[in-house]
């Protein structure tokens, strides 16, 4: 087994944010930031801009590294069926969007169902995962330094 890097955006334009809408059958609806997985032979920066022009359209410029949290996943049968998914790391920067988008998002993730701007104002009700990223989203926004949420063990993965 190994431990997936993931590299993820905070991008914020007029006071809104850019969340990825997301739904799976253990979750419901939810929401994530936009961002995925590391290449191999490739800096985290260079992932972010990639995986949120996938994701997206939008190209992106990484302001500053703002927080790292770890989600290890419990599910028997996820382990063995996608074991490259059950323990990850989630390295969040603080983007902004360069320009308007560009093009349609061409790589979706699978649980992926849309995209919304959503007022900052707004997020304490909304459901954000992973957890951890949702129950300090506030804190590292506010946080000149980088943040360490923590590691959780969850039931089930998410998008």
């Amino acid at each position: 087994m190994s431990i997936r890097s993931t590299a993820k955006a905070i991008i914020i334009n007029d006071n809104k944010l850019l969340l990825n809408k997301c739904r799976d059958e253990y979750n419901g609806e939810y929401y994530s930031l936009p961002g995925g997985g590391q290449n191999k032979f490739e800096t985290m920066t260079e992932a972010v801009i990639r995986e949120c022009l996938e994701e997206t359209g939008y190209t992106v410029k990484p302001l500053r590294f703002a927080a790292l949290c770890e989600e290890i996943c419990e599910d028997a049968d996820f382990r063995q069926h996608r074991p490259e998914y059950a323990h990850k790391m989630y390295h969040i920067f603080v983007c902004e969007a360069v320009g308007e988008k560009v093009c349609i998002p061409t790589e979706t993730d699978e649980l992926q169902i849309g995209m919304e701007w959503l007022d900052i104002g707004t997020l304490e009700g909304i459901k954000l995962l992973p957890k951890l990223v949702g129950e300090n989203l506030r804190r590292v926004l506010d946080s000149d330094t980088p943040i360490f949420l923590g590691s959780e063990h969850i039931k089930h993965n998410h998008g």
